[in-house]
């Protein structure tokens, strides 16, 4: 796959900074608490200077798979987290291999077997677990028997897989719903430290802030569906809260959760969502997923006008036929 023939100052400015990095394991991961956890465990096995990080939304992942794949490894780590297969996996990862990059790839995604037998001719691990989280399985094989990168793994596991025992998992992804947060929980948990000052601060902030947000979507949703209750929601921030809170409130077993391009977060009660999202350019687990809509420039405006789009009853008809 070959790089893009048109970047932008970013994604120039990122391909020179991995082609004269200093550390010897680039983590390309994503962009969450899961990943957050992943990361501060590749620095507990390899050191803070040891390991590159770049953040990746599942969108931006083939780019940038591409663009790492692109630079000369000179036999490091290219280290994957918490990110699932793409239809041009393989040959990324190839091309990866040919430039001197070992590639490691652990994902908690389901992914399928076809999938599975392709990538593991080009790279040197995969290691696909969807009982835990990612963190769990970097836990697992980086760092075995350490206590602070288990604990961790089970703050991490219990927000990340919805479990909901430990209040500490939840004031984390809360407060890494603003990506300036990203590297400061790192480094705390590395330290195995959970909660300071800031963390605490920044989620008294972002709870009022997302009280208001879901509101605000709950009250523009539209609700249809005969087999599901599906339920169609603007994003004005928090996906995830916002999808649970209109359960709460309407009883839905789907929420869609869109945003203005026509991206969506999407989560259900029966275990469909990778399946259905993967109708619509996404993927991601059972019961939590996200795919894209691809609004046109029309169809953003009438989408931020009226709040309504025609998608909703392909959708309908995608969802209902599983």
């Amino acid at each position: 796959m070959p790089l893009p023939k048109k970047t932008n100052g970013a994604d120039t400015g990122l391909a020179s900074a991995v082609a004269s990095r200093t550390a010897h394991v680039v983590h390309l991961t994503h962009n969450d608490l899961d990943a957050v956890g992943a990361d501060a465990i590749h620095r507990i096995k390899y050191g803070t200077d040891g390991v590159f990080t770049i953040w990746s939304s599942v969108g931006k992942f083939p780019m940038l798979f591409s663009l790492v794949a692109g630079c000369k490894g000179y036999g490091d780590l290219l280290s994957i987290s918490d990110l699932g297969y793409h239809r041009d996996s393989e040959a990324v990862a190839e091309r990866a291999r040919k430039n001197g990059w070992q590639v490691e790839w652990r994902d908690h995604h389901r992914w399928r077997d076809d999938e599975v037998t392709r990538i593991q001719k080009t790279v040197a691990l995969l290691h696909i677990d969807t009982s835990v989280c990612a963190t769990g399985i970097v836990a697992r094989d980086l760092a075995p028997g350490n206590a602070v990168a288990s604990e961790i793994a089970h703050v991490v596991c219990d927000y990340d897989l919805w479990r909901h025992a430990d209040p500490r998992s939840a004031v984390l992804g809360q407060v890494l719903q603003r990506k300036e947060n990203r590297d400061h929980v790192r480094d705390c948990l590395v330290r195995g430290v959970f909660t300071d000052a800031l963390i605490e601060r920044e989620n008294t902030g972002i709870k009022a802030e997302m009280d208001a947000m879901m509101k605000k979507s709950l009250k523009q949703a539209t609700i249809i569906g005969s087999k599901y209750r599906i339920a169609f929601a603007p994003l004005y921030g928090y996906p995830s809260e916002t999808a649970h809170h209109i359960r709460d409130q309407k009883k839905t077993d789907i929420e869609v959760i869109i945003g203005k391009d026509g991206k969506f977060s999407l989560r259900s009660v029966p275990p469909i969502s990778h399946l259905v999202a993967r109708e619509f350019g996404g993927g991601g687990h059972p019961n939590a997923s996200g795919g894209s809509f691809n609004f046109t420039v029309v169809e953003r405006f009438t989408w931020w006008l009226f709040k309504k789009s025609r998608h909703f009853d392909e959708f309908v008809k995608v969802a209902e036929a599983h």
